[in-house]
């Protein structure tokens, strides 16, 4: 693991926020009135986007296109959390950009893989499993679990193992469903092919990547 000096953790922030104050490039959304509106958010996904409730995804360092695009799908119901619904319903469109921004801006807080998950999940995540045409996790969402941010492809290493493995089990159960092509389709039909143990394997060790 990479150690990072106590002032480049404190200090990364406020670079971030400042080279993104007048536009994030992905959103034309700005960080520093992100951080303004931001605070009904907190109340779930923690300061900075770092929630502390494994049920709940970290937002921090999470691609801005892709939290743009969630937000959007959260106000037209394309997906469906009560919560979540009924939060994105009052935001602006410049509301969801500026949001975006914000915890695109912010350091991750990573998480610690169980050594018991590694020889199950590192194979099907660096190489995925061919015999069964599964791809590799690393071919999107990146050797680090980073992401893609102009595909919209989110971070996913440090993410709660709990929530990915909620997340992993919903796709699972959507594969049964008539999909349009996209990125849900996709991951529908990969975590159709896993079991729960993989499933498991798979969310602790994303946990871990950074």
């Amino acid at each position: 693991m990479k150690h990072v000096l106590l002032a480049a953790v404190l200090c990364a922030p406020f670079a971030a926020m400042a080279a993104e104050a007048n536009g994030n490039p992905f959103t034309q959304g700005s960080a520093e009135a992100g951080a303004a509106k931001a605070t009904a958010c907190v109340a779930c996904h923690g300061p900075g986007g770092n929630s502390a409730n494994p049920e709940w995804p970290k937002l921090a360092g999470q691609g801005a296109r892709y939290l743009y695009d969630q937000l959007n799908w959260f106000k037209n119901g394309q997906r469906v959390n009560p919560l979540m619904n009924a939060q994105a319903a009052a935001l602006s469109d410049q509301d969801m950009r500026d949001l975006a921004a914000y915890f695109a801006a912010q350091p991750f807080v990573p998480g610690v893989a169980s050594e018991a998950a590694i020889p199950v999940a590192q194979k099907l995540y660096r190489s995925g499993d061919a015999a069964r045409g599964l791809p590799a996790c690393a071919a999107c969402h990146g050797p680090s679990g980073a992401g893609v941010v102009p595909s919209g492809y989110p971070r996913i290493g440090g993410q709660h193992a709990k929530y990915v493995g909620n997340v992993l089990r919903v796709f699972r159960t959507e594969s049964a469903k008539p999909l349009p092509d996209g990125n849900l389709k996709t991951m529908a039909a990969v975590a159709a092919k896993l079991s729960d143990a993989e499933i498991d394997a798979l969310a602790s060790y994303v946990n871990g990547l950074q």
